[in-house]
C-alpha cells in the first residue's frame, strides 16, 4: 500500500472553532466531503461551505441532548476500516459506508470547568467526552490510513501540510499526528481520574503535565534538563535570563519559605536553604538585616521577600550579585535600577495556589507525600523546663521554627528580633550542626546572648542545650520524641534554659 493517503473525507466537531476556518477552507478547495454536527456544521455552513450532517449519514438524530451524536457504526466504520483488508473493503461497500481519511475532533473543556468555582458537580460531569474521545481513539489507532487532529493547535500545521502536497499526507506524518492525540487522550483521562480520586485516597499515581521547558542542561552541564510545568501561571519574567534548573530548585524552596511569613520579610536562599532572612516593620530594614546574616554566602543566591520592592530597597538590592529575585510587585523605578544588569532574573510572582502533595523519582518509582504544611504556632508550645520563654522569645521560636522547617536536615537555627543570626545545615549529627551555627554567628559578628534554638528534630543527648547555653542562648524549640527527652530538659533547668516542645518534627531531606 502507498505511503500516502489523499484525502477524500473529513469528519469535522469541535468545541473550539478559533483558528479553524483556513483549514476549512483548504479542505473546500481540494474538493473533500466534510461530515459534521451541530455547532461545527453551522459555523461551516455560515462560510458558505457545503457541509453533511452526520445525521444524514447515520440515519439517526442527535439525542439526549447532545450526548449521543456520532457514535454510530457509520461513523466508527468510516473511521477504522482497513483500506487494505478486502474483509473490511466488503462491508464499507455492503453498508454505505465512506471512508473517513481526516478527523477533526477536540473535547469538552473538563479541566476549565473543575478550574471554575462557579461550576457544580453536574457541570463538572457533564464536561467529560465520550463521543470526542471515542473518535479521537479510533482515528489515532487507525493512523495507517486516517489522520487524525485532535487540537487546534495542530490546524496549521496540517493546513500548510496539505496545500504543499495537494492534499495528500505520509505515513510518517499522520504517525506523528496520532501521537499528539494520544497525548490529549490521556492527559485527559487523567484529569478525570484524578477530579474522581481527590478525596478518595488511593495509592494510584498518576500525573499529567503538558507544558514543558527545556533548560540550559540540569544540576550540571553533563546533564539535560527539563521542567514541566506552567511557569507564566507562577511568575511574569521582568527581566533577566531563562531559569536554570538550579535556579528553579532554588526558586521552589525561595517561595515555599516565604509563604510562611505575614509580616515584610526578606529571604536570601544558596542551594535551598536561608543563609539569611529577617522580617522587620518596612521591607527595606527587613532586606538589611537579611543581608547581614551572611552577606558571603548571599553572593550570587535568590532573593525573594513578601511586599512590594520599592526604590531605595532596589538601589540597596543592586550593590549585590545575585541570581534571581521574587516579588509580588515592584515600583517602576525599582523595576529599572534592578534590570541595568540584563542577566539578573527578576520575577513578578502571581497568586496562584499550589500542589498540596509532592513527589520525586527514586530508585524505580515515584515517592509522593503531602507538603509539610504545618509550623506550630505559640499556643502549641509547650513548656517543660522551670523558666518560661517571654513574649520576645516566643516570636523568635516561632519565628525560628519556621526556618528549621524549610532547612536541610539535620539543622540547628538562631533567632533573634525575628532575625536568622546563624544555622548549622545538612550534618549528619546535629551537635555538629549546632556548632557549625555557632562558628558563623561569630565569624559575622553576631552575639547569641539572648537569641533563641530550635531544631528540626528532638536531642538524643544533652549535648546540644549544653552547648546552646554556653553560646548565650536562653530559649529553645525541639519537637521532643526522644526515650532521652529529660536529659535535655535537665541540662536545660541546670543551665537556666527555657525549653518548649512542639511534638512535631520538620525532616526536610
Amino acid at each position: 500500500m502507498s505511503n500516502t493517503v489523499k484525502i477524500k473525507n473529513a469528519l469535522i466537531s469541535v468545541y473550539y472553532k478559533d483558528k479553524l476556518e483556513s483549514l476549512i477552507q483548504t479542505l473546500n478547495k481540494q474538493g473533500v466531503n466534510i461530515y459534521s454536527t451541530g455547532g461545527t456544521q453551522k459555523f461551516i455552513n455560515d462560510l458558505g461551505i457545503n457541509v453533511i450532517a452526520v445525521e444524514d449519514l447515520t440515519s439517526y438524530p442527535s439525542i439526549l441532548g447532545g450526548r449521543v451524536k456520532t457514535l454510530h457504526p457509520k461513523v466508527f466504520g468510516g473511521i477504522l476500516n482497513r483500506r487494505d483488508n478486502e474483509g473490511d473493503k466488503q462491508q464499507i461497500a455492503e453498508y454505505e459506508i465512506p471512508e473517513i481519511d481526516l478527523v477533526i475532533v477536540d473535547l469538552y473543556p473538563f479541566e476549565e470547568t473543575l478550574q471554575d468555582k462557579t461550576s457544580t458537580e453536574a457541570d463538572i460531569i457533564e464536561k467529560i467526552d465520550i463521543g470526542g474521545i471515542s473518535l479521537i481513539r479510533a482515528a489515532a489507532k487507525n493512523f495507517n490510513d486516517v489522520v487524525i487532529i485532535s487540537s487546534k493547535q495542530d490546524y496549521s500545521t496540517l493546513n500548510d501540510m496539505l496545500i504543499a502536497q495537494n492534499g495528500e499526507t505520509t505515513l510518517a506524518q499522520r504517525k506523528a499526528f496520532a501521537k499528539n492525540a494520544f497525548n490529549v487522550s490521556s492527559h485527559y483521562d487523567a484529569a478525570i481520574f484524578n477530579y474522581f480520586n481527590s478525596n478518595a485516597n488511593e495509592p494510584i499515581f498518576k500525573q499529567s503535565i503538558q507544558q514543558h521547558s527545556v533548560l540550559r542542561y540540569g544540576e550540571n552541564p553533563h546533564q539535560k534538563g527539563i521542567f514541566y510545568g506552567d511557569l507564566d501561571a507562577l511568575f511574569t519574567k521582568l527581566n533577566g535570563k531563562e531559569l536554570s534548573y538550579n535556579n528553579l530548585v532554588d526558586v521552589d524552596a525561595a517561595v515555599a519559605l516565604i509563604d510562611e511569613f505575614t509580616e515584610p520579610t526578606f529571604a536570601i536562599l544558596k542551594h535551598t536553604n536561608a543563609c539569611g532572612i529577617a522580617s522587620a516593620a518596612h521591607l527595606f530594614d527587613a532586606w538589611n538585616k537579611a543581608l547581614a546574616c551572611d552577606p558571603v554566602s548571599a553572593f550570587g543566591g535568590v532573593l525573594i521577600c513578601n511586599g512590594e520592592v520599592d526604590t531605595p530597597t532596589a538601589t540597596e538590592i543592586s550593590n549585590l550579585f545575585f541570581e534571581v529575585l521574587i516579588a509580588p510587585s515592584y515600583s517602576a523605578q525599582a523595576i529599572e535600577i534592578l534590570s541595568a544588569k540584563k542577566n539578573r532574573i527578576i520575577l513578578l510572582r502571581k497568586e496562584t495556589p499550589l500542589p498540596l502533595k509532592q513527589f520525586k523519582t527514586l530508585l524505580n518509582g515515584v515517592i509522593e507525600q503531602d507538603k509539610d504544611n504545618t509550623v506550630e504556632g505559640i499556643d502549641l508550645m509547650k513548656t517543660v523546663t522551670h523558666a518560661t520563654p517571654n513574649q520576645n522569645e516566643l516570636h523568635d521560636l516561632h519565628f525560628a521554627n519556621k526556618v528549621v522547617k524549610h532547612t536541610k536536615s539535620n539543622t540547628i537555627v538562631f533567632v533573634k528580633n525575628s532575625q536568622l543570626m546563624a544555622s548549622g545545615v545538612g550534618q549528619t549529627s546535629r551537635v555538629d550542626s549546632l556548632r557549625q551555627a555557632i562558628i558563623k554567628a561569630d565569624s559575622f559578628g553576631f552575639s547569641l546572648k539572648g537569641a533563641v534554638m530550635a531544631s528540626d528534630a528532638f536531642f538524643p543527648f544533652p549535648d546540644c542545650v549544653e552547648l546552646a547555653a554556653e553560646a548565650g542562648i536562653t530559649a529553645v524549640l525541639q519537637p521532643g520524641g526522644s526515650i532521652k527527652d529529660q536529659d535535655s530538659i535537665n541540662m536545660a533547668n541546670q543551665k537556666g534554659l527555657a525549653m518548649v516542645l512542639t511534638g512535631v518534627r520538620h525532616f526536610k531531606h
